[in-house]
C-alpha cells in the first residue's frame, strides 16, 4: 500500500512560526489542467485520516511493496520527485483542518506553542481570507496541498513542497512547479516499478572449472517489459501514466581480476526475441558461449562473487498523449560462483 503523507501539524506549526502566508495561485493556462482522461483499473492507496493527508495516488500493475522489493536506480543523478502538490475538494480538506485542530488541543501535554499555531492554521481558512473552507465555492474550485513520496520521507528534497495549502478556481494552473502532472505521476510510477531478482542461470550449474567457458542466461519469461500506472482522480482532475521498463542488457562482472567475460565488454544484449544469452545444451561443448565467462583460477574452497546487473530502459506514456523517456535504471544481485581447479573435463 502506498501512503504518501503531509507534513500536518507539525508542518502547520513550523510554518507558522516564520510567517502567515498562503502560495498566489496562477493564472489561467491553455495547458491546464493537463487532460481530463480515464482512469484504469487501479487500488486506492489512501485517504484522509486524523491530522495527516495522504496522496489520492493511486498504483497498478507491478508494484512493489512500498519502501521494499525490487527498485530500479536511475543510472544518473536522476530522481523521482519527492513531493508534489495534489487538489482537495472542501469537504475532504475541511474535515483534515478540523480533524488535526481537534486532535492537538485534546492532545495531553500539548505545548501551548502548537496548539497557538494550528489555531492560527485552522483560522486561516474556516475564519480568515477565505470564509468556512470557501464552502461557498465547493463547485467552482479546490485546495491543492502538498504531500510526499512514501519512499523517499527521510530524503530533505521531501520537505521542499512547503506551500500551505491555498485555492485554485477550476482550471486554473496552480501555479507551483510541482503541481501533479501526468509526467509527475510516470516519474513516482518509476520509483514504484518491482524488478525480478537479476539471478543469472549458469552451466555448469553448481560449480565450473578454471579455464571452462560458463554460459550464462537470463529466463526470458521474467525479463520481460514490466509497467505500473499512477492514477489520480481527485476534485475534478482525472489523470494517469503508465511508465514501463524494457530489458536492454546484462553485465556480467567476475568478482575477480583473474577472469574473462563473453563478449570481452561483459555486456550481454537482449535479442529481438527477448533472451539475453543462450542456455546450454548437449552438443554446444566446443562453441563460444554468446553470454558469460571463465575463471582463470580457482576459488579455492570458497566463491566468487558475481555481480549481474540488468539495465532496463524506462519510458512513459500519459493522459492526453504525453509521453516520453525516462533514465535509464539498472538492478542487480550478487550470486555465488564456485570455481574448481580442474584443467579439463569431458563434456
Amino acid at each position: 500500500m502506498h501512503s504518501v503523507t503531509m507534513r500536518g501539524r507539525f508542518a502547520v506549526t513550523g510554518l507558522l512560526a516564520g510567517a502567515l502566508a498562503l502560495a498566489v495561485p496562477g493564472t489561467a493556462s491553455a495547458d491546464w489542467p493537463p487532460s481530463k482522461g480515464t482512469q484504469g483499473d487501479t487500488q486506492q492507496s489512501g485517504s484522509s485520516s486524523g491530522g495527516t493527508l495522504i496522496s489520492r495516488v493511486t498504483y497498478s500493475g507491478s508494484v512493489r511493496p512500498s519502501g521494499g522489493g525490487n527498485a530500479v536506480q536511475p543510472v544518473s543523478d536522476w530522481t523521482p520527485p519527492a513531493c508534489w502538490y495534489e487538489p482537495r475538494s472542501v469537504a475532504e480538506f475541511s474535515r483534515h483542518v478540523e480533524t488535526m485542530y481537534k486532535e492537538t488541543v485534546n492532545t495531553p501535554g500539548q505545548h501551548s506553542y502548537a496548539k497557538t499555531a494550528v489555531g492560527q492554521y485552522r483560522d486561516m481558512y474556516k475564519d480568515g481570507e477565505y470564509k468556512d473552507y470557501n464552502k461557498e465555492k465547493a463547485d467552482e474550485g479546490a485546495w491543492w496541498v502538498a504531500v510526499q513520496n512514501p519512499d523517499r520521507l527521510d530524503d530533505p528534497a521531501s520537505m521542499e513542497c512547503d506551500k500551505l495549502p491555498f485555492w485554485v478556481d477550476n482550471n486554473d494552473d496552480p501555479g507551483v512547479e510541482q503541481a501533479v502532472t501526468p509526467e509527475i505521476l510516470a516519474e513516482a510510477a518509476y520509483n514504484a516499478i518491482q524488478l525480478p531478482e537479476t539471478r543469472v542461470t549458469l552451466a555448469p550449474e553448481n560449480a565450473t572449472k578454471v579455464n571452462l567457458p560458463t554460459w550464462a542466461w537470463l529466463d526470458k519469461s521474467e525479463f520481460k517489459e514490466t509497467s505500473v500506472t499512477a492514477s489520480l482522480n481527485v476534485a475534478g482532475l482525472n489523470i494517469q501514466a503508465t511508465t514501463t521498463a524494457k530489458p536492454v542488457s546484462l553485465k556480467l562482472e567476475p568478482g575477480t581480476p583473474d577472469a574473462e567475460t563473453y563478449p570481452g565488454s561483459g555486456e550481454c544484449t537482449f535479442g529481438e526475441d527477448g533472451s539475453i544469452g543462450e542456455p546450454y545444451a548437449k552438443g554446444k561443448a566446443e562453441r563460444t558461449p554468446p553470454c558469460g565467462l571463465k575463471y582463470l583460477r580457482s576459488s579455492s574452497g570458497g566463491s566468487f562473487k558475481l555481480q549481474a546487473t540488468v539495465t532496463w530502459e524506462i519510458t512513459w506514456t500519459g493522459t492526453g498523449g504525453a509521453g516520453g523517456k525516462l533514465p535509464d535504471g539498472t538492478f542487480g544481485n550478487d550470486q555465488d560462483v564456485t570455481v574448481q581447479e580442474i584443467q579439463a573435463v569431458n563434456r
